[in-house]
């Protein structure tokens, strides 16, 4: 997966294996099996060309970190206290990152519109409005792609 997100378009078999033989020996249809499972758990979309496939990423690797925080965290008996002993493992740096995304989550310009689109009037206060949702859904075992070493 690392490639794929990587060059960020549809790529082939013998791409990614020409890559992966600059770092080690590696073989052709171990890198057409691993492909081959990634499509099959809904991680990359193929496209015949001629004899072969262009491989593609479904979603981005951020929305796969996300999948794998947010499926973590689900399973948790103790959302809260796995989420302030998640932070306390953060480096400061981490935290400020942290910060700017919650600022960023909670900014007008994320924010849907509220309903009716007129103007309130003065005496109504406004509804406030749901964050927007995240980005495209996950596959159901996001953790299952880490199997492949990143690749």
């Amino acid at each position: 997966m690392s490639r794929v997100w990587k060059w960020n378009r549809p790529v082939t078999v013998r791409e990614v294996l020409e890559d992966l033989q600059k770092e080690r020996s590696i073989a052709y249809t171990t890198v057409m099996t691993v492909l081959d499972n990634l499509h099959q758990k809904g991680w990359v979309r193929r496209q015949a060309e001629g004899r072969a496939y262009r491989y593609e990423a479904v979603s981005t690797r951020a929305a796969y970190a996300a999948a794998l925080m947010n499926d973590a965290w689900s399973q948790s008996d103790n959302p809260a206290a796995a989420l302030v002993a998640f932070f306390g493992m953060m480096s400061e740096e981490q935290r400020e990152t942290l910060r700017d995304a919650v600022r960023i989550v909670q900014s007008p310009e994320t924010q849907k519109p509220t309903e009716p689109s007129e103007p309130l009037e003065p005496s109504e206060p406004p509804e406030p409005a749901e964050p927007a949702e995240p980005g495209e859904a996950s596959p159901e075992n996001p953790a299952s792609a880490e199997d492949h070493g990143g690749r």
